[in-house]
């Protein structure tokens, strides 16, 4: 529903679906991959009422001047968006933005409690609580200076010639024109794989580098001073060359670096090279000696997302003088690592990729950040107390029933849907059998035996945390891939599916109201978290979880003539979405969208039937009753339009539109709304109205 966490870069890891929600503390580099029930049923209310409005909505958000066949965002969220400010320290804000900052109120008592209880070296409380009091010390931060970073500029001042340069390239703790990563094999899920892919690039990705409107030129100039910023704080001297040097290297490199649209096809980036075949892509980079630095020696083959970009990389590095390589890894290392240092630094990147690239007014409150890095960092520690304090096993109970119920839904679709012919249902019912779903946290936590955090030492603790990081995936690399374990910590706001192991994931940080409520109406549980779990299954059939088996393998299932229905199905969705514009020179780009999209359509459509089937049982007689005048059906639409409530600032819009997997909020309710019959049903929407299709034009896939 909310967020590709992964996309695999490749297309090959984990979908996540959310808003933004689920980021990295800011500065910090990326991840090197990857009880009893109770007798309430779902919906019913108690005493206390639902946290919003008398039935589970917002009704003073709502702007009953709009027609709901006309603007049906507006009409449920009109005076919400009127009203709402978007908070000076933040990009965007909605739903999923409250949500996050109220778990993160959770998580920043957590810590204050840690540090308050201490324990021995190595607990959970005592690497809490230390991470938080290394963050919070700036006084410390500022006396170091660049102390802390020095031996790593000094290893790159160092490197005499290209091939120290290349090799440099394989530590973890210097930047690279490619990543590496450890994740289950496509081929076989149940074992693990070694993974390459393009990178090198400062920006968010290569149009930022190359589109000719006049904004993305403004971004290159502002990059352009921000590199010369640096370099000043640093001492570096710079008029500017070095600055240029820098930023035309990632633009020669952002010339070779696919899409964000290819990237995410899975068909095009499940390239296996063996040994010979790695050897000889990128000969400069010397890619067998990045496997014995990273542990990985033993490796046979690599599964490699984009091929010709690597090996374009590689023939760049090649060409580059030496003074532009060690330059522009200078100016990465003092990049990627800005806020580990003095304010100075810190403010530069805020104002840049913050400030600049996204509209941010203000940087966030310290301890703000602290609790943010914190509970990323050392989340499975944090999100073990988080679940005893703030997730009831009675919604966990309740999530079991809601997941049930959408996968008898699906079934009943799947068994009646006429483009899919019986080879191919059988494969598709097949593979909803092994559906497996997680809900709230982990059956294992994640440990952290032998990571070291001093409270004096911060720089140095975010350089264990990373190591610690990718030995624990080098560990696991000779061993059977553990189902059992989360990615994720149970706070996060967001859900997921893995189709590789064909998983489904509900942290406890998203069961909360409005998407889950256990004293709201049940059309609004079905219309939103209920159709999050069918956004999440959804993805096991969209375009590229489609390609995957029961099993998770990597294998195509479809027979020519259901596969042809459903491309013309999918296209036919991607061209609506490709008419949204949410700024003038920017549309919705039907391919980045379309996992997600899908996701939401067939969300929607299995969490309808879901609730049919509820009424049908709940109200043998009739239907649900009208609460505050809207009827059940009604309630089911407003619950799904209620959770995308989003403002974005412009530049932050801009930003998700070329690099987001995910449509703005106000489109993922357009964009379906106008597909489901029920809805025209439910509002009484006619040809008369701006959202309408005619029954023909509308997209009905799962």
């Amino acid at each position: 529903m909310l967020h590709r966490l992964c996309v695999l870069a490749s297309a090959l890891l984990l979908v996540a679906c959310g808003a933004s929600s689920a980021r990295a503390p800011e500065s910090s580099p990326a991840p090197a991959a990857e009880d009893p029930a109770d007798d309430m049923a779902v919906g019913e209310t108690t005493p206390a009422g639902p946290r919003f409005g008398t039935f589970g909505f917002d009704l003073a958000g709502m702007d009953r001047d709009v027609v709901p066949g006309d603007d049906f965002y507006r009409f449920a969220n009109g005076t919400w968006e009127r009203e709402t400010e978007i908070p000076a320290d933040r990009a965007r804000y909605g739903v999923f933005d409250m949500l996050s900052l109220e778990a993160e109120e959770h998580v920043n008592r957590i810590i204050l409690d840690a540090s308050e209880l201490g324990g021995e070296p190595g607990s959970n409380n005592q690497l809490i609580g230390d991470l938080y009091a290394s963050w919070m010390d700036e006084e410390a931060i500022e006396e170091s200076g660049l102390d802390p970073i020095r031996p790593l500029l000094e290893r790159i001042a160092a490197a005499e010639d290209h091939d120290e340069l290349a090799a440099l390239m394989a530590d973890i703790h210097l930047p690279s024109v490619y990543w590496t990563s450890i994740s289950p094999d496509p081929a076989d899920p149940t074992v693990y794989a070694v993974r390459m892919g393009q990178s090198g690039l400062g920006m968010p990705n290569r149009e930022y580098y190359l589109d000719p409107a006049e904004r993305f030129a403004e971004y290159r100039e502002a990059y352009l001073e921000y590199i010369g910023r640096l370099h000043d704080l640093a001492g570096i001297e710079d008029d500017g060359s070095r600055a240029r040097r820098i930023l035309a290297f990632e633009t020669a490199i952002a010339e070779d670096h696919w899409t964000r649209e290819r990237s995410r096809q899975v068909s095009e980036t499940y390239n296996v090279l063996d040994r010979e075949a790695l050897a000889e892509l990128a000969p400069a980079l010397d890619l067998l000696r990045t496997l014995e630095l990273r542990g990985l020696g033993s490796a046979e083959s690599v599964i490699v997302a984009q091929p010709s970009a690597i090996a374009a990389a590689g023939a760049h590095v090649a060409a580059a003088d030496l003074d532009t390589l060690r330059d522009w890894m200078t100016f990465r290392t003092l990049s990627d690592r800005a806020s580990w240092l003095p304010r100075a630094f810190d403010q530069a990147r805020f104002d840049f990729f913050s400030r600049t690239l996204a509209g941010t007014e203000e940087m966030r409150p310290r301890d703000r950040r602290g609790t943010e890095l914190v509970g990323f960092s050392l989340g499975h520690a944090v999100g073990q107390e988080y679940v005893a304090r703030h997730f009831p096993p009675a919604s966990r109970a309740m999530m079991e029933e809601l997941v049930d119920n959408l996968i008898v839904g699906f079934r009943g679709r799947l068994e009646t849907l006429p483009w899919m012919d019986e080879p191919t249902r059988a494969e598709a019912l097949a593979k909803l059998s092994t559906f497996e779903s997680r809900i709230g946290y982990p059956e294992i936590w994640d440990t952290y035996e032998g990571l070291v955090i001093d409270p004096e030492d911060h720089f140095g603790n975010r350089l264990r945390l990373a190591e610690h990081r990718w030995n624990d995936l080098v560990e696991r690399f000779p061993h059977p891939v553990d189902r059992r374990r989360w990615s994720w910590p149970p706070q996060i706001v967001n859900a997921s599916y893995h189709p590789l192991m064909n998983q489904i994931t509900f942290p406890a940080g998203i069961l909360q109201a409005p998407f889950f409520d256990p004293e709201a109406d049940a059309a609004i549980n079905y219309g939103a978290i209920g159709a999050v779990i069918g956004h999440e299954i959804g993805h096991g059939f969209d375009d590229q979880g489609r390609r995957f088996d029961a099993e998770g393998r990597i294998r195509d299932w479809w027979t020519e003539e259901t596969n042809a229905r459903f491309e013309e199905a999918a296209a036919r969705l991607g061209a609506q979405y490709e008419e949204f514009c949410p700024i003038d020179d920017l549309c919705i780009i039907g391919r980045l969208t379309m996992g997600e999209n899908i996701g939401d359509l067939g969300g929607m459509q299995m969490a309808y039937v879901a609730y049919r089937n509820h009424v049908a049982v709940t109200y043998p007689d009739g239907e649900a009753p009208v609460i505050d005048g809207f009827t059940g059906d009604q309630r089911f639409f407003l619950a799904w339009a209620q959770v995308w409530r989003t403002l974005f600032r412009d530049d932050a819009l801009r930003q998700q539109l070329v690099n987001g997997p995910h449509s703005p909020g106000r489109y993922r309710v357009l964009g379906v709304v106008r597909n489901l019959d029920a809805w025209y049903d439910a509002f009484g929407v006619t040809e008369d109205h701006a959202l309408f299709l005619p029954p023909e034009e509308r997209v009905r896939i799962w």
